[in-house]
């Protein structure tokens, strides 16, 4: 069809293309000359010669040679330019009857008379009827010319005859006096100049009429031999190109109409004067050349036109055609781009609030997918269009509508599909969740009645209607029958969504059972009745034996003897025992069960939410982070955000999939035994890190936030996520999501004290709790600014804080020295496991993160070179740090005792862990000392004579109570000392005088290589005073004693199993602690313990009591490795 109608097209332009080639050509063919007036104008000019239009009685063409004087000096040349063009002028047929010439030599010689006919006679082009000659008119030679005439009659013999006129009446009994013009005697109007321009203009016009048909017809073959372009660009380009040429060639055609109209008013000039004009039959034919002329235009402009429509209707046609193609592949590939994408929207949602989000984005997308779908549509429209306008492409343009039609209802019904299938998942999900919420509703009733009121008979039977007023709310809340779910759902179950229906039944069969084992026991204590009390009084003996018998003792008779009742009296009792034991155990197995409720109800908040935190960070990543990749979204975006989306979202991607991937699939392994999610946190805690890298991204998040949170792009997300929350409160769920699992392992913990798994419960808290650590460390770490170095050499960050600090150092300047203890610099500190970092903090003008403070580094003390000093006189939150042996002292104060108390601990930590790591090194480079070389020489003056003498100071103080060595012992716990009983009065005590403040650390250092030699590990000795408590104690048995990092107690007795027997002063109160939760406490007003590891002395450290105030006096007791 398509290709008959484009041949039938073809056929007609190529007719109509004939059409006009034959006008045009016969344009070009007709009236064709030699010559033109213009090429002979300045000859013809001369009028030796002319043409007036005057015919002779058979219409012979009338040709005169007037009068010229100079007639014989005209080339040859010139002559037969002149002769030809005006025997040119006459049509054919009056040029085939023949001219007549006319000669006026009137005022000429006879000799110039004869010349001239005798030229005339041998060069003229033309056929020649009659040759009339005006004779001179003088006596002399009209004589001569009458006698030369007779004797030369034969040099005069031509084809046609001459005849010699004396005068002009003899003339018009030849030709007319109204073909002759006055000159002759006639009265036919002719003036040469006007005759001239007439044949100029006419000739002229001819011209151009030959040169546009030569245009047109130039034109029509470039238009005939065109072929189609096949694309929109091509197409119209080529339409354009040809419309500017019809155009260009329409103006030539009007300009030579007008022209060719103008020559014939100018033509017809002559008739308008007066009635009966002159008109010769030259002007007449000159009139019908230009009117034939004009009308051959105006024919060929038709045909023209004509053709021209047609080939402009191909030309629209296909571009029409071009267009339709073009839109349907750019539409084609955009609905499979929609199939495919469809096609990806399998999951039919694990939660209530995953199908939510799923039938969000199905609309979302449907609605995104609409614009082309209508486009589609569209498109389909405008091809039937075209083939209701006849379009010779029919075949080619009816399968693509047929397609796209297809294509959209293919849509329309997956979309539908899949949104009966979502509809069906929604319903299903919500069944389940109103059977969930009912258990949990029935498991909390049941956690709420009180065991004890139920032992009542009015209890009981509360409860137990309580118990059934529930159970009848299950017709409209519980699911009937698996099976008719399986059946009615079957088109949507898959196997976790099965598995999720079977656990949904299950929990609610049992719970169930535990409702139906209640109900029992209910109704048996609410069916229990009062038995009758015999009016009669027992005997005096049963009363004294047993004071309050049962009431089967009143149940015999009157004679029954004290014996018998001394008898039951045993029995009685011991049912009495086994009754209450009973009752014990089913308000512990009761207790039990309601903690376990309250363990699967935590288990259940903690699935619920992470589903919904994975579907929040889901929604976020495909709503706004992937729509930032999205070209049709790419107009809304702000220049500010461009390649900005890791800023603003950092790795939340990376915790989508760490949470959807991995977490969520592993915690629903814990759904049955929630006590044991702690372990699914420790087997996970290293990927907690990724939290990390959010939260330190976070400011940058936010300042990009707030700069760009007008922007339309995120608007137009919000809208289509139908959220009524802006990005940045979902931007900040990652934060709140780390610091609400701690929340619920806190809550798990509490409800899972006695459980198998209790202490992963209890790990993983702290793990969380060291990562929330972690991370506000991190971000203070990153604010720090003016540090040269690497912050990660430093190792670990433990400890940071704000800190009032003050200065002491022994080079300074003494006015320094001394304002220095006046006024305290504010520092925030950052405790690494390499250098102690001092900054000073600088608040931040601005709005959430940009409030944060920043830090600006003042200085660093490498932890190999401090030493700390746990009390400061004169205040309990002080605390000294000092570094090489104290010629740079910094005075610190904490916000509390707690948070001194903290600090303290995590140095003595650090030092003592390069403690330890010296001696390792120490012993190590003895031991290849020991393999390298011989036994020393007794005379050696090498160093070890001084280390002999250490060693041997060092086995006179082995006995030293300070000994940091460790303990162990394997006796059991031992009992509460005795009252009175403690330390024997030989006991050395610990407390330092006031008057001996401070001390000095100038003894000699010893090897300690030597030190490990001659101290082994043993039990931790027993030293009688004050100790602080260096780690919280809150279990144990029931003679432990609850105490807390920085406390101070008395011991009083060493126990077995490493357990000290303490007092605490403040509360009075006495306990068994362990030994390794305690270190020494030296000195009551202001000596303490000193521990310092030191750059200078590789491998050494000092334990010492000393005070920060006073310079001088001798340490009490001092210990040296």
């Amino acid at each position: 069809m398509t290709l008959s109608r484009l041949s039938l097209l073809c056929r007609d332009l190529w007719v109509l293309w004939l059409l006009l080639k034959a006008g045009t050509d016969e344009i070009m063919h007709q009236d064709i000359i030699p010559l033109c007036a213009a090429d002979i104008q300045d000859q013809l000019k001369k009028r030796f010669a002319y043409l007036s239009g005057g015919r002779g009685q058979d219409g012979s063409p009338v040709i005169t040679f007037p009068d010229y004087p100079a007639f014989s000096e005209i080339p040859d040349k010139e002559f037969q330019n002149v002769m030809t063009y005006l025997t040119g002028i006459p049509s054919l047929q009056d040029a085939g009857i023949g001219f007549i010439l006319v000669i006026d030599r009137r005022r000429d010689k006879w000799t110039s008379v004869k010349a001239s006919v005798l030229r005339i006679a041998a060069s003229f082009p033309a056929n020649l009827q009659l040759v009339l000659v005006l004779r001179p008119t003088g006596f002399f030679q009209r004589t001569l010319s009458d006698i030369a005439f007779k004797f030369n009659r034969d040099d005069f013999k031509m084809k046609v005859p001459v005849i010699m006129l004396s005068s002009v009446p003899d003339l018009h009994g030849y030709i007319d006096k109204s073909q002759l013009t006055e000159d002759l005697g006639g009265t036919l109007d002719y003036c040469h100049s006007r005759w001239l321009c007439q044949r100029t203009a006419i000739e002229s016009f001819a011209l151009m009429v030959k040169q546009t048909a030569q245009m047109l017809q130039s034109f029509g073959t470039e238009l005939a031999e065109t072929e189609l372009p096949n694309d929109v660009q091509s197409t119209s380009s080529v339409l354009c190109a040809h419309t500017q040429k019809k155009d260009k060639a329409k103006e030539d055609l009007r300009l030579a109409l007008k022209e060719g109209h103008s020559i014939l008013e100018s033509l017809r000039e002559p008739q308008a004067e007066g009635p009966e004009p002159g008109v010769n039959q030259d002007q007449l034919d000159n009139q019908a050349t230009v009117q034939r002329l004009l009308d051959q235009l105006n024919e060929t402009e038709a045909a023209f036109d004509e053709f021209w429509a047609k080939h402009q209707q191909k030309l629209e046609q296909c571009l029409q055609l071009r267009h339709f193609e073009q839109g349907f592949r750019e539409v084609k590939a955009v609905l499979d781009t929609v199939s495919q994408k469809i096609a990806t929207f399998t999951d039919i949602g694990n939660s209530l609030a995953h199908v939510e989000h799923l039938l969000r984005d199905l609309a979302s997308f449907e609605e995104r997918s609409s614009v082309a779908v209508e486009r589609a549509r569209a498109l389909s429209l405008d091809g039937e269009q075209l083939i209701e306008n006849k379009h010779y492409a029919v075949d080619c343009i009816r399968p693509k509508c047929e397609e796209l039609r297809h294509l959209c209802d293919q849509f329309s019904a997956e979309i539908a599909r899949r949104r009966g299938l979502l509809s069906k998942s929604l319903e299903l999900h919500r069944r389940l969740e109103t059977s969930m919420k009912w258990c949990d509703e029935g498991i909390y009733l049941l956690a709420s009645q009180p065991v004890d009121k139920c032992q009542s008979q009015d209890g009981a039977e509360a409860a137990l209607q309580e118990i059934e007023k529930f159970l009848e709310t299950g017709a409209e809340n519980k699911i009937q029958e698996l099976s008719a779910i399986y059946k009615e759902y079957d088109s949507i179950l898959n196997q976790d969504l099965m598995e999720h229906v079977r656990k949904v039944f299950q929990k609610q069969a049992s719970m169930e059972e535990v409702f139906h084992r209640r109900q029992a026991s209910l109704k048996k204590l609410a069916a229990r009745q009062t038995r009758p009390v015999q009016p009669v009084a027992p005997r005096p003996e049963a009363l004294a034996k047993s004071p309050c018998p049962s009431p089967g003792v009143r149940r015999g008779s009157e004679n029954s003897s004290s014996e018998g009742a001394l008898r039951r009296g045993p029995y009685r009792r011991a049912k009495s025992e086994m009754s209450d034991s009973r009752q014990s155990r089913s308000s512990a197995g009761e207790e039990e069960e309601s903690l376990a409720v309250l363990r699967r109800h935590v288990m259940s908040e903690l699935l619920d939410t992470e589903r919904a935190y994975v579907e929040e960070l889901l929604c976020v990543l495909e709503g706004y982070a992937a729509e930032m990749d999205n070209p049709l979204m790419a107009h809304l975006l702000s220049t500010g955000l461009h390649n900005k989306k890791d800023v603003l979202f950092g790795n939340m991607e990376e915790i989508y999939h760490f949470h959807n991937r991995i977490f969520l699939r592993e915690l629903e392994n814990y759904t049955d035994c929630p006590e044991l999610v702690g372990r699914c946190f420790l087997e996970r805690m290293e990927d907690f890190q990724i939290y990390e890298k959010y939260c330190q991204n976070k400011p940058r998040s936010e300042s990009l936030w707030r700069q760009c949170s007008d922007c339309a792009f995120f608007q137009e997300c919000q809208r289509k996520l139908d959220h009524k929350l802006s990005l940045d409160s979902y931007l900040l769920k990652p934060v709140q999501r780390i610091t609400k699992y701690q929340l619920l392992l806190k809550e798990m913990l509490k409800y899972s004290k006695n459980c198998e798994g209790a202490e992963d419960l209890q790990e993983a808290l702290s793990s969380i709790l060291g990562i929330l650590k972690a991370v506000n460390d991190s971000m203070h770490l990153i604010a720090i600014t003016g540090y040269d170095g690497n912050l990660g050499d430093l190792g670990k960050l433990l400890m940071q804080g704000s800190f009032s600090v003050w200065t002491d150092h022994k080079r300074g300047h003494t006015k320094v020295k001394e304002l220095a203890r006046f006024k305290p610099m504010q520092r925030h500190l950052f405790l690494h496991e390499k250098a102690v970092l001092f900054c000073k903090k600088r608040e931040e003008n601005g709005e959430g993160y940009e409030k944060a403070p920043s830090y600006s580094y003042k200085q660093s003390l490498n932890m190999a070179a401090v030493g700390i000093t746990e009390n400061v006189k004169g205040d309990a939150k002080k605390f000294e740090i000092w570094y090489n042996a104290r010629e740079e002292v910094y005075i610190v104060q904490a916000p509390t005792q707690e948070i001194k108390a903290a600090w303290v601990n995590e140095i003595r930590k650090v030092l003592t862990s390069q403690l330890q790591a010296c001696r390792e090194a120490s012993q190590h480079r003895a031991l290849e000392q020991s393999h390298s070389l011989p036994l020393p020489a007794p005379t050696s003056t090498s160093p070890s004579r001084g280390n002999s003498r250490n060693i041997k100071k060092l086995e006179e103080r082995k006995t030293d109570p300070l000994s940091l060595e460790g303990y162990g012992s394997s006796a059991p716990m031992s009992k509460p000392p005795e009252k009175g009983k403690g330390w024997s009065k030989t006991s050395h005590s610990l407390e330092a005088p006031e008057d001996d403040g401070g001390w000095s650390s100038a003894e000699e250092q010893i090897n300690s290589s030597d030190t490990e030699e001659d101290s082994g590990v043993g039990p931790k000795k027993l030293v009688p005073g004050k100790y602080t408590v260096v780690a919280d104690h809150e279990k144990g048995g029931p003679d432990a004693l609850v105490v807390r990092s920085g406390d101070v107690v008395d011991l009083v007795q060493e126990g077995d199993e490493g357990l000290w027997y303490v007092r605490d002063p403040t509360t009075g109160k006495e306990g068994w602690v362990p030994a390794s939760s305690l270190s020494v406490h030296l000195g009551q007003s202001g000596s303490a313990q000193c521990l310092s590891s030191s750059e200078s002395s590789p491998g050494s450290a000092v334990l010492s009591n000393s005070s920060s105030c006073s310079e001088g006096g001798q340490a009490p007791f001092t210990l040296q490795a």
